[in-house]
């Protein structure tokens, strides 16, 4: 570990992901920059995640697994707590990265002390019909962006890389089970410095086993709980709670249309 080359660790949480693991790994051992550790956090999986994981061989790749299934979150909580990097970044197992992924990162902060955070634009890519998609057509913002991000949340996990230090006092929410990503990171656009990196460099699948698409009824009742939570907090900040009543209101019509046209 060395200021030149600082160490990353790179979180990865898999519970059954065996259909997708290969490509994901690929894309870390391809990457320009080379000074990393895989945290491979296996949730109880009862497919062949571990075999495919350990069929890696490389020793940069840590792997650790639950003696029980726990919560996604409570998950990442602990993986966090096993990595040894000055920066710490994210992928989950059905998404995947672009080479210069951690190089455009690294070379931004470390450059800059006051950048904490750092995010990039990513593709959606559809599994179904092979196509990709541009997440963010315009500038994303830097800065202190809480604001922004309450307008219209753009942030994926897949993107980010954290410095390590911030996590002594910021933790996941383990009561979440879908947006402790999205709780998480408004909580910090709260206190840090978010920096911008305009060129897409992660792909984010998009598929029917989608954790998120899976369980609406869940993500709406999240949505409401943070809500409640924060609605009183932030208006006092005079920042505007437009997208999280839009997330809502198009989570709870997207939930109408596929009761009544399932499979849309």
């Amino acid at each position: 570990m060395n200021n030149k080359n600082p160490y990353v660790s790179i979180i990865m949480n898999c519970y059954n992901g065996e259909k997708y693991l290969r490509k994901s790994i690929n894309s870390i051992l391809i990457q320009e920059y080379n000074n990393w550790e895989i945290i491979f956090w296996n949730n109880n999986s009862t497919d062949n995640s571990e075999k495919i994981v350990k069929n890696f061989r490389d020793k940069r790749i840590k792997y650790f697994k639950s003696n029980k299934y726990k919560k996604l979150y409570q998950c990442r909580n602990l993986a966090i707590q096993k990595a040894k990097g000055k920066f710490i970044t994210f992928l989950d197992v059905d998404d995947w990265w672009t080479k210069d992924k951690l190089k455009k990162q690294v070379d931004v902060i470390k450059k800059n002390k006051n950048i904490i955070i750092v995010y990039s634009n990513f593709f959606l890519f559809f599994q179904r019909t092979n196509k990709k998609k541009l997440m963010v057509s315009t500038n994303l913002p830097s800065g202190m962006i809480a604001k922004q991000l309450l307008k219209n949340y753009i942030v994926g996990i897949l993107t980010i890389m954290i410095r390590r230090n911030v996590f002594k006092k910021f933790k996941f929410n383990i009561n979440y089970e879908i947006i402790g990503d999205f709780d998480l990171f408004i909580r910090l656009s709260l206190k840090y410095t978010f920096h911008a990196i305009q060129k897409p460099l992660a792909y984010y699948r998009i598929h029917k086993n989608n954790f998120t698409k899976k369980k609406s009824d869940l993500y709406i009742k999240e949505i409401k709980n943070w809500l409640h939570k924060n609605e009183n907090k932030l208006r006092k900040k005079k920042i505007n709670l437009i997208f999280p009543y839009l997330l809502l209101k198009k989570l709870q019509i997207k939930k109408i249309i596929n009761s009544i046209l399932p499979g849309m």
